[in-house]
C-alpha cells in the first residue's frame, strides 16, 4: 500500500503523520485490496479539511471532513473510511452469499426428490386474440419461448405451438 500526503496551506507535523500512519496501518487489515491511498490536508480560514482517497484495481473511496481543528478532521475522516470499507466488504460479502443460496435451492430432479409437493407457476404466454398459426410461430420467436398459447383465427379454438428439439414447430389443437 502507497501512501502520499499533500498539504495545502498547511505543515504536515509529525504528529499528524504518525497518526495517519497509525490510522491507516489498523485499517489495512480491512481494505487489503488497496494499492493507493492519498490524504490531502487543506487549510481554508477557519476550516481544517482532510480528505483521504483510496484507489484499489475495481474502484476507489473518497472520505472528506471539515472541522476547526486538523487532528479531528482526520479522526472524523477515518472513522467516515471505516465505515465505508465495512459496509463495502459486507455488500461484497452479502453478494457472495446470495449466489451459494441460489445453487443450493435449485430443485432435485423428480426421481431423486421422490413424492415432493408439486408447484404451480403461472406463465403469461398466450394471446387473448385470434391469430393464425404462422402469426403465432412469429410470436413465438419474438418472445423466445419454448410454448405458446393462442387462439385459433378460424375456430376460436384454444391451440398451443411449442418449439420442438429437431427445430421445428409441433401444434397442439383441442378436438
Amino acid at each position: 500500500m502507497n501512501i502520499h500526503y499533500t498539504a495545502r496551506q498547511n505543515h504536515l507535523t509529525p504528529d499528524i503523520k504518525a497518526y495517519c500512519d497509525e490510522r491507516l496501518a489498523g485499517l489495512k487489515r480491512l481494505m487489503g485490496f488497496a494499492t493507493d491511498v492519498d490524504v490531502i490536508l487543506a487549510h481554508e480560514k477557519n476550516r481544517q479539511k482532510a480528505e483521504i482517497h483510496v484507489r484499489a484495481k475495481g474502484a476507489g473511496l473518497v472520505v472528506i471532513e471539515e472541522s476547526p481543528d486538523m487532528m479531528n478532521s482526520l479522526h472524523l475522516a477515518f472513522n467516515a473510511l471505516e465505515k465505508k470499507i465495512r459496509k463495502e466488504r459486507e455488500k461484497y460479502r452479502e453478494k457472495k452469499r446470495r449466489g451459494g443460496r441460489e445453487r443450493k435451492s435449485l430443485p432435485l430432479p423428480a426421481a431423486e426428490a421422490g413424492e415432493g409437493e408439486k408447484r404451480v407457476i403461472r406463465a403469461d404466454h398466450f394471446s387473448a386474440k385470434p391469430m393464425t398459426v404462422e402469426e403465432a410461430a412469429l410470436e413465438l420467436d419474438l418472445k423466445k419461448k419454448e410454448v405458446y398459447v393462442f387462439r385459433m383465427e378460424d375456430t376460436e379454438k384454444w391451440a398451443v405451438l411449442y418449439r420442438r428439439k429437431d427445430g421445428h414447430y409441433g401444434l397442439v389443437q383441442p378436438e
